[in-house]
Parts: structure tokens; C-alpha cells; sequence
């Protein structure tokens, strides 16, 4: 009942919109729809099922094709004679109901009233309306404001009347006012209404896309402006046309399918946009491909799915083959049709580029089963470069090579590396080859993809080759041995002492040659060596403490040279390990010391003996005063461990320089002592601040102590210690 309501109100609309455009011009051309609005039928007792009652007259001035009839009582129907018909056999049919039929070109509606008809119980001004569902409604008001339609982009002439609004209490004094966007608010003067007669117009073309719907209020006042009834709301809907185009989010598309791939793989998926009402067929869409590029193997290689715009393939499996292809991208044109496609319908056109992409359906193939190459003795370095062929998409795992040596490499001298600008595997001489040892090399290399094979490929015998390595004699130098030599020898043995062998082979075994030796770097210039017969000797003294030798040992270098054509050398290094011999004397620090006149800590300074000797040739040191008399009245001397001791003061010195003999001895067999001097300075302390210029300077010696001693016994007097004084 709601729906039928509503065509009700929009046949009414209807009508008085195409009223008013017969009763302001003359049809000189076509007018799309109903050619006769308005239809009679005589009732006698009810209508019999499929008896026609009569026949309406309709033209969308392009041939009627597609045209749908829709009547307000479902009891009938439109057959395609344009004849009015009853679905069954009627007899409470109501006086009065509508047909609406509707196209690409039009959309339109006439009214069949039934002359003689019972009344339907109940059947209402308000039920015939719609208005109990589609607006509020208070039965006190006489404002009847049915829903109105405008299609949009009309032509002139305007104003156009859409509809009417009906006020039962109308009075003479009483006018219609029109409210809202597109009355009195931007957009202004859209509408319209006749102040006497209610009757509602529009002024310009509309574009549904820009505005598609209206709300507007329709009241009534008295002339001084006084509310009389009011306001209701008036809605009016503009009706779609189909003037947009179908547009692609993009203007090129791209995908890629895989080779091989089966037959309805989905590859991509078009997608255009309408901005028509989605609700009606003037935003529906169709896709089709009508070109394709190149059109070899087959014309129809790939299918779009017409209203999902899915890409899929058609093409056989063994067909998509990216190497037998003419080519490996192929471009669609694709067309999107509104209208769900129908010849009226307008389009858009997009491309899209499909690339056929490669997997790994051929194997890599040698384009030789066997490689030769020749290479030096003792060198590195590439020495043959091999070539393969593989269909495959080159710069992809399934065309990059990756080779391998399976046999022929024991020792790891050789290595294979792929070229990645050209696939090509470089064989290359990683440790130096022997011509003595072997003079031929024979390698079984094997070549594999990055990317697997498919499941049904497999590596042939063209996938591996053979490499043959002639390997050429060149004159190498003599080779030490052991290298590096090393020996133990003592420090200062006499000129002359044998010191080492040297022993160096020719690996030319196949040649006879001589050798010969010479000395290539002696720092400290201490060896000599026999030319032919190789043996080291001494030329000077040999010194563990030298600045030549490290951590006890001395490296000296030695050349061996052939007489073969070029001559060629081999170096070898002879070490020299040396024994400590006892002869550093050891050595006291500090040499100075100072110490406050009146210091009351009579602890002057500890000191430590010092040996270049090593281990046993050095410490435990033992340290002692001097051996002239009358030192050990003034000092003291205390051992704190092997190497060190305390010097300490008897009694208080006066500020002066005091020069204390000792004597320092290592543990060395036999041992050596040193006779040394200790500075002490005595200087004035004051806050912290020592004061030690203008001392004069006090030699302690064996005749000044010899001599204060007798002076002191002759006087009775000890008023001077046994040091000298100035």
C-alpha cells in the first residue's frame, strides 16, 4: 500500500506537470511518454482475467525499445500491445489507478479512471496521496504537500510547473509561501510557487550530480504576512538522466600473469566510476575488451568478467609460453558501457598492459661440452671464461646461472664465480698451480638456476662441461727450508762463529741448476754467508742488547738465486735467538733525591737497581754504602725486597748537595758490581714550598772523611758530622 501510495502522489505530480506544459505551448515535435494522459473505462460488475479493457498510448519518440509499464493496481498489467490488462478476474478494482512507464529516454505517467466503480472501503485523499507514511500529518491541517520530481537537465522554456500544493481552507486572502535551498536560501529562485494556486514551478535545468535532492517547505499566510497554516515540508527529487560518462580511476592499468599459468588465473581487475545515480541503470556498468595487442596467438587471449572488470586469462597453459610468445606484454583496450551495457549506453575506455612473466622452464645450457685453457705455474687469476645459453627472462633468478665444480678440484685450486652482466662463469686460479706436480688439470663444471626448475624440467647433460687445464713451466725461484730457520746462539761469541746452515731447493726439479746465496738485509750488519755452500757467520760481535734485537731475537733475511733463463729468487728468513751473557753492570734510580734540612722523617728516598742483562744476570741486586769510612755514621741502607732498598738519614744535614757513593751488584755468574753515586739535596721546607738553590756543593770521599775523623778526636769536639762541609 506504501508503494502504491507513492506512485499515486507522483502520478499527481505528474500530471499537473505535464497539465501545465500543454495548456503553455504547442507540441510541434515528438514529446517522450504518454501521448493520452488520462484513460476511461465503463465498470460493468468487474473485469475477467486477460480481457483487454483498452490500450494506451505511449512514445519515447526513439522506438519504445526497453520500455517498462508498472500500474498502481497490481491487479493489471501493460502487455506488450500496450494493452491494459487484468491479471486475474477483478471486481473491487477502485475508480481510479495509474500507469507508469519508464525508459532510457523517459519516465512518465498517465491516470485510468473507472466510470461506475464501487468505492474501495477505506480509500482516502490521504491513503490515495501516500502521505500517512511519507510525511507527518495532523488531520486538523487542510495543507496537502505531495512529493514532487524534476528530471534534471530539461530544456527551455522555464519556468516548468512540477507540481501543486493543495490547502482545503484556502481563502481568498490567503496566499502559498514558499522556504529553504533553492526557494528563498542558494540556491535562490530554483523554485517557485504561485502564491493563489499553490502550483509549484522550476526555473532553470538541474544537475542531480551537483543537487539531488531538494528539501523545501511549503505555508500559508494571510496578506499581512501572519502564519495560517504551516509550514509542511515539500521534497523534491531530481530524477537522473544519463549524462555522465563512465571514468577509470586510471588511465593505464598494468599486471602480470605468470607463464604456464591456468587457463581463468585472474591477472588484474578494471574498476570505472559513474557519478550518475547508482541507483538506477544510468550507473551500471559493463566491461568489455575490444582490442587486443598484438592479437597473436589468439585474438582472445584473455576474457574481463563484464561486471566485476576481473581480468582472467583463456588462453591454454602450453599456449602462454613467454619464449614462443611474440611478445611478452600485451595491451587491452577496455571499454566500460552504463546502461548495464546496453546500446544506448555511454563509455569509457581505459588500457591495460598484461606481461607474460617467466618462470624457470628451461634449464641453463652450456653452449661447448668442453673448454680448454692454460695457465703459468705459480700464478692466479681468471683463466677461462664459460658461456651458457637459458631461454629464461635474462636479469631473474630463473636465467642467473650459478656454477659449480663436481670433480677434478681436490686441493681447492681452482674457484667459479658467476659474471652477472653476461651469465657467464669465470673460472678463476685461486692457490698457485705446480707444473712438478701435475701438468694437466681436468674439471667437470655443473651450471644450475638461482630459481628452482619447474616440477616438470629437469638439468640435462648440457648442463655440465668439461675443462681442460694445461698448466705451463716457468722458472721459479729456490725455495728455504725450513723458513723461517731459527736457531740459539750466545751473545758475544767471537768473529767467525758458525751460526746457521742455510738449506734451499730448486722446485724445477726437471732442470739442473745452481744456487746461490747472499745476504739481503742484516740491520746490525753482524753476518756473513758462504755464496755456495750457505753457511752463516759472524762478522762482528753479536749483542742480546742491541736495539736490533727483539724479545732475544735477531732476524736477518737471505736471498737464494738461480742460473736459469730468467734467473729467478727465493727469499728465506733466519732467526736468531741469543743467550744472555753477564756483561751490563746493573745501575741505581733514582740518581737524585731531596730532602727537607729539618725533616723530621729521616726516610730519604727509595731506590731501585736497574740491569739490561736478563734473568739469572740480574736481580736479587744488592745494594751497599760506599767503602770509604764513616758513611755508615750518616746513612743507612735497609733491603726492602730483590730490587729495591731504603736510603735513610742518622741525623740532620745542613742545606747542601751530598754526592752518596754506593755500590750495586747483580746475581749474574760471575757477578758484576757497580760503583755509583747517589745525589741527595738538602733544601729548606717552608709551607709546603722545598727550597734547594745555593747549595754548595759536598764531595764525599775516603781522605776528607780520613781527615774530620782525626779532627774531631783531636778537638774532643764532634761539632761536624763525617761529611766534608764548606
Amino acid at each position: 500500500r506504501k508503494a502504491l501510495s507513492r506512485i499515486i502522489v507522483l502520478l499527481l505530480a505528474v500530471k499537473v506537470v505535464c497539465t501545465g506544459a500543454q495548456e503553455e505551448e504547442e507540441k510541434t515535435e515528438c514529446v517522450p511518454g504518454f501521448q493520452e494522459k488520462e484513460y476511461q473505462v465503463e465498470y460493468s460488475g468487474g473485469f475477467l482475467k486477460d480481457v483487454p479493457l483498452l490500450q494506451v498510448v505511449f512514445d519515447d519518440c526513439t522506438g519504445n525499445e526497453g520500455v517498462e509499464f508498472e500500474v498502481s493496481n497490481p491487479d493489471f498489467l501493460i502487455d506488450e500491445n500496450l494493452n491494459l490488462v487484468p491479471r486475474r478476474d477483478v471486481i473491487d478494482s477502485g475508480d481510479v489507478m495509474f500507469v507508469h512507464g519508464v525508459n532510457v529516454h523517459v519516465d512518465d505517467m498517465a491516470q485510468v479512471t473507472i466510470m461506475g466503480a464501487p468505492s474501495r472501503s477505506p480509500q482516502t485523499l490521504r491513503e490515495i496521496l501516500g502521505l500517512s507514511d511519507m510525511m507527518p500529518y495532523r488531520s486538523k491541517r487542510s495543507l496537502l504537500v505531495p512529493p514532487m520530481f524534476v528530471p534534471e537537465n530539461q530544456r527551455a522554456p522555464f519556468p516548468r510547473l512540477i507540481g501543486k500544493v493543495i490547502s482545503s481552507d484556502m481563502k481568498e486572502d490567503h496566499i502559498f509561501r514558499l522556504m529553504g535551498r533553492g526557494a528563498d536560501q542558494d540556491p535562490k529562485g530554483v523554485f517557485s510557487i504561485n502564491r493563489l494556486t499553490g502550483e509549484v514551478a522550476v526555473s532553470r535545468a538541474l544537475d542531480r550530480e551537483a543537487i539531488a535532492y531538494y528539501h523545501l517547505q511549503v505555508s500559508t499566510t494571510d496578506l499581512s504576512g501572519r502564519l495560517v497554516e504551516g509550514p509542511v515540508d515539500l521534497d523534491v527529487s531530481v530524477i537522473d538522466q544519463n549524462d555522465n560518462r563512465p571514468v577509470f580511476k586510471e588511465p593505464r592499468y598494468s599486471g602480470e600473469v605468470l607463464e604456464g599459468s591456468p587457463t581463468g588465473t585472474t591477472v588484474m581487475t578494471m574498476t570505472a566510476y559513474d557519478a550518475d545515480d547508482p541507483n538506477t541503470d544510468n550507473a551500471v556498468l559493463r566491461y568489455i575488451i575490444v582490442r587486443q595487442l598484438p592479437d597473436k596467438p589468439s585474438p582472445n587471449m584473455f576474457y574481463i568478467d563484464p561486471e566485476r572488470g576481473d581480468i582472467v586469462t583463456v588462453i591454454a597453459p602450453h599456449q602462454l609460453d613467454r619464449e614462443t610468445l611474440p611478445t611478452t606484454q600485451y595491451e587491452l583496450e577496455i571499454v566500460a558501457k552504463d546502461m548495464a551495457g546496453s546500446e544506448v549506453g555511454l563509455t569509457g575506455t581505459a588500457t591495460a598492459t598484461i606481461t607474460i612473466t617467466d618462470r624457470n622452464d628451461h634449464a641453463p645450457e652450456f653452449t661447448h661440452s668442453l673448454f680448454q685453457a692454460s695457465v703459468n705455474e705459480g700464478s692466479t687469476g681468471v683463466v677461462v671464461n664459460l658461456t651458457v645459453d637459458d631461454r629464461d627472462d635474462p636479469a631473474t633468478g630463473a636465467w642467473r646461472a650459478i656454477y659449480s665444480i663436481i670433480n677434478g678440484d681436490p686441493n681447492q685450486n681452482f674457484e667459479i664465480q658467476t659474471n652477472l652482466d653476461n651469465n657467464e662463469g669465470m673460472l678463476s686460479v685461486v692457490k698457485p698451480l705446480d707444473y712438478e706436480s701435475s701438468m694437466f688439470h681436468t674439471l667437470l663444471i655443473k651450471v644450475e638456476n638461482e630459481d628452482p626448475l619447474v616440477p616438470d624440467i629437469v638439468y640435462g647433460p648440457s648442463s655440465t662441461a668439461t675443462v681442460y687445464i694445461t698448466v705451463m713451466d716457468v722458472n721459479e725461484g729456490p725455495v728455504f727450508f725450513p723458513d723461517p730457520l731459527v736457531v740459539i746462539r750466545r751473545e758475544n761469541i767471537p768473529v767467525g762463529s758458525f751460526v746457521a746452515m742455510l738449506n734451499a731447493t730448486d722446485p724445477d726439479y726437471l732442470q739442473t741448476q745452481s744456487i746461490r746465496f747472499t745476504v739481503l738485509r742484516d740491520p746490525a750488519d753482524w753476518l756473513i754467508v758462504n755464496p755456495f755452500k750457505g753457511n752463516v757467520t759472524t762478522r762482528a760481535i753479536l749483542d742480546r742488547e742491541s736495539p736490533h734485537v727483539h724479545n732475544n731475537q735477531y732476524t736477518a733475511l737471505f736471498m737464494a738465486t738461480d742460473n736459469g733463463s730468467p734467473p729467478a729468487s727465493g727469499t728465506g728468513t733466519l732467526i736468531i735467538t741469543l743467550e744472555d751473557e753477564n756483561d751490563n753492570a746493573p745501575y741505581v734510580f733514582p740518581s737524585v733525591a731531596r730532602v727537607c734540612e729539618d725533616a723530621k722523617d729521616m726516610n730519604v728516598v727509595v731506590i731501585g737497581g736497574r740491569d739490561k742483562d736478563i734473568h739469572p744476570n740480574t736481580d736479587p741486586f744488592k745494594i751497599e754504602l760506599g767503602k770509604q769510612p764513616g758513611l755508615e755514621k750518616t746513612w743507612k741502607i735497609s733491603r726492602i725486597n730483590d730490587t729495591h732498598s731504603q736510603i735513610m738519614l742518622l741525623h740532620s744535614l745542613k742545606k747542601a748537595n751530598y754526592n752518596l757513593p754506593l755500590v750495586l751488584t747483580d746475581s749474574g755468574i760471575p757477578p758484576i758490581s757497580n760503583n755509583t753515586e747517589l745525589k741527595v739535596q738538602v733544601c729548606t721546607c717552608r709551607k709546603n714550598r722545598m727550597d734547594c738553590s745555593r747549595a754548595g756543593s759536598i764531595q764525599t770521599n775516603l781522605l776528607l772523611f780520613i781527615f774530620m775523623h782525626l779532627f774531631a778526636l783531636f778537638c774532643g769536639v764532634c761539632f761536624i758530622s763525617s761529611y766534608g762541609f764548606i
